[in-house]
């Protein structure tokens, strides 16, 4: 360890150290409890499915950790009481809720943070501009789609709507 400056004190200069390396603690603390902050997701999905992948890494870029089983998603989907009507190419679990399909990660947090007793979310079907039917593979396109809430009955109610967004011509992308 080098002399504190002219000027400073020892006693000073190491209560000035340790307050920094306190503060830098304390920033590594809060990232760690951040990327913590969302409880762990495990995905059944197509082990050729590409727009599942691209889910599962939209959830990731959200904080979420995932645990994914390339199994198909068929037997999970009846087994958390997910209605046929609803189904997509995946389904998830997280904190006791089913996810069925392309959700927004932001949707997953708000039931999250809400808790209500409801069964979970759903896509169904795989709209493009869903988190993982989006980009620019698809000219930034977004159809109409609603996130809908499975209630335990297995009957649903709007969660979240989101309205569509036309396609940008390809002369015209930049």
């Amino acid at each position: 360890m080098s002399p504190p400056p002219s000027g400073l004190t020892r006693r000073l200069w190491l209560a000035m150290a340790a307050a920094k390396l306190g503060v830098a603690i304390c920033a590594s603390a809060t990232s760690t409890a951040q990327a913590a902050r969302w409880p762990l997701v495990e995905v059944w999905k197509d082990p050729n499915c590409g727009c599942c992948k691209l889910w599962v890494e939209h959830l990731q870029e959200n904080g979420f950790s995932m645990r994914v089983y390339a199994t198909g998603n068929s037997a999970v989907r009846a087994r958390l009481g997910i209605p046929r009507g609803l189904g997509s190419c995946h389904t998830a679990l997280v904190a006791g809720y089913a996810i069925e399909g392309h959700v927004p990660a932001s949707e997953i947090q708000r039931l999250l943070r809400e808790r209500p007793s409801d069964l979970g979310l759903a896509v169904p079907g795989m709209p493009v501009g869903s988190p993982g039917k989006d980009g620019p593979a698809y000219g930034n396109r977004r159809d109409a789609y609603d996130v809908l809430l499975v209630l335990r009955d297995g009957s649903t109610g709007r969660f979240r709507h989101y309205p569509a967004i036309p396609a940008v011509p390809a002369g015209m992308r930049s």
